[in-house]
């Protein structure tokens, strides 16, 4: 059986091709993302197609790889905000995903972000380098005592909640399903705006949907404290970028932290320093000092790509053979 990969980089072959000896795929890996402009060089006889989250699984993507006989789509990501659901419905084409990697993987870089941005350890790295031992604008905050607001408190979100009660914070919580288990060791859920309006930090750990897309925006930004931070390690979609540029520009917003960008499928997985950006809201962004942007590199960690690989291979495995795994991983079976 054929397995097509696509926007895979050379870990993707190396944790993916580690993992397949257990069941003999034949693996064929594309660097390019799935779109229209490649989805007629699947070839045909091709039962799954593998996904990451810059791939685009439109109705004209997925109407050809159905007429190619693709049987099955694999995301190898939590997110599926960028496949077509309803036509791969039409078509019989089953999807899985990988609903939980290592949310400790994501959530741990979202701490590294908010302690770099407040403690400004990447400034100093480069001050220290060019033997500059000064501490003027390096001056930070306790995290000890301060109050978090959590937006999703899933797997992700629970893991980074459990840090910062660790560093001393009281957190608060908004989520359309509310966890008792984190009710019982302090969490305290609140509406939404109100989480918004007593949080010091906020960190985003929430799939992008209709719903909430722009859900960091003009009108919730003024709800905030003047003087947050703003940690957003889920979807570049939950953030208006323009918003959050003039909040940064008047202060209200006093540090960003983002691992994700509306627009990255154009920037991020790709070494573009001898080329010109055109984008320039990313531009303006890594203009400001008091923004951190990494390239949507929260879950790179080895225990997550080896959940990854493992779990999608068994979900791969599961689907082509009539059955369903047990782990939650099937959307569409």
């Amino acid at each position: 059986m054929k397995i097509a990969f696509f926007s895979t980089k050379p870990y993707d072959k190396t944790f993916f091709n580690k993992y397949n000896e257990t069941y003999g795929f034949e693996l064929e890996f594309w660097e390019t993302h799935l779109g229209p402009h490649i989805v007629n060089a699947i070839t045909e006889g091709t039962e799954v197609v593998c996904v990451f989250v810059n791939d685009k699984l439109t109705e004209e993507v997925i109407d050809i790889m159905a007429a190619k006989g693709v049987k099955v789509i694999a995301l190898r990501c939590a997110g599926f905000n960028n496949v077509h659901l309803e036509t791969a419905k039409k078509h019989g084409i089953r999807i899985c995903r990988v609903p939980a990697y290592s949310p400790e993987a994501v959530a741990e870089h979202a701490v590294a972000m908010l302690l770099t941005l407040n403690r400004k350890t990447h400034k100093a790295y480069n001050r220290v380098r060019e033997q500059n031992f000064s501490l003027n604008g390096l001056l930070g905050f306790n995290l000890h005592g301060r109050t978090v607001g959590i937006i999703g408190t899933g797997k992700i979100g629970k893991a980074f909640i459990k840090i910062m009660l660790g560093f001393g914070c009281k957190i608060l919580a908004y989520d359309i399903f509310e966890d008792d288990s984190l009710t019982a060791i302090g969490v305290q859920y609140l509406p939404f705006d109100e989480v918004l309006a007593h949080s010091d930090i906020l960190s985003l750990h929430c799939p992008l949907t209709i719903e909430n897309h722009y859900l960091i925006n003009e009108s919730t930004i003024a709800n905030m404290k003047k003087g947050v931070t703003l940690i957003n390690t889920s979807r570049g979609g939950l953030i208006n970028t323009h918003d959050v540029i003039q909040a940064l520009k008047s202060g209200h917003i006093a540090y960003l932290g983002i691992d994700v960008y509306e627009q990255e499928e154009k920037l991020f997985f790709k070494d573009l320093s001898g080329s010109i950006i055109e984008n320039d809201e990313i531009q303006r962004l890594m203009s400001f000092s008091n923004v951190l942007v990494t390239g949507h590199q929260a879950f790179f960690t080895e225990e997550a790509l080896s959940q990854i690989a493992s779990i999608t291979l068994n979900s791969v495995d599961h689907l082509i053979k009539g059955t369903v795994p047990e782990d939650q991983s099937v959307l569409l079976a």
